[in-house]
């Protein structure tokens, strides 16, 4: 299994800090695993294959171009900081 933590700064709460681990077994597009945290509390939820490819189609994007664009905004940690926004909510 491989793992990646981010520490992320949401543009709903700027001076927030938060921790982002994403995990998966084969590739980005068979599913993953994600645990949120502020550093005191800690959520998780999985993605699955037929959700990924649900989100694409609802997009009207290509399958592979969007597993590409998870990869860069979830995975890639510091150099897509700046390419990629996130919300708490």
């Amino acid at each position: 299994m491989e793992k990646t933590l981010n520490r992320i700064h949401p543009v709903s709460d700027p001076e927030a800090t938060y921790f982002l681990q994403v995990s998966w077994e084969k590739d980005l597009g068979t599913g993953f695993g994600v645990i949120l945290s502020d550093g005191q509390c800690a959520w998780t939820g999985t993605v699955s294959e037929a959700e990924i490819s649900r989100e694409a189609a609802d997009m009207e994007m290509n399958r592979g171009k969007y597993v590409e664009e998870l990869k860069k905004a979830l995975i890639s940690g510091e150099e897509s900081s700046d390419k990629y926004n996130f919300a708490i909510s």
